[in-house]
């Protein structure tokens, strides 16, 4: 079997700026991409610092459906799962930024995790994976 990749998920947002401004200003992920395609539509591409994995496409709402699964794509589920090698800087760096958590840090048996709300709404696991000593 051939090899596959998982490049990219998507992501909708209300308008591509607002989501660029959040995801390089607040969580300090790069730009990796912010292409025209014509017709008001871009490919924007976002992804943590120094990541080679996944990339999140934000995609601009179209539509009353669309604009109505905006921070509800889960149905309430956590949607995104970040890892990361430096919890408390982080944690603390997303406290600062004004990042809403949805409880206190918290050790479970794969890791150090809290949850948080992004700025439109969906549920994210940021984990410090890891065996936690007793």
């Amino acid at each position: 079997m051939a090899r596959q990749t998982l490049a990219a998920v998507t992501l909708v947002v209300p308008d591509y700026d607002v989501g660029i401004a959040y995801f390089t200003g607040v969580l300090g992920f790069d730009l990796i991409e912010d292409s025209d395609l014509g017709d008001g539509k871009r490919w924007v591409l976002v992804a943590p610092k120094q990541s080679q994995a996944c990339r999140i496409l934000l995609a601009r709402a179209k539509g009353e459906e669309q604009e109505n699964a905006i921070g509800n794509q889960t149905g309430g589920r956590v949607a995104f799962f970040l890892y990361t090698d430096d919890f408390e800087g982080d944690y603390a760096a997303y406290q600062a930024a004004g990042v809403t958590f949805m409880e206190e840090p918290r050790e479970e048996p794969y890791g150090r995790v809290v949850v948080f709300q992004d700025a439109f709404g969906n549920l994210w696991d940021m984990i410090q994976p890891g065996q936690i000593d007793d």
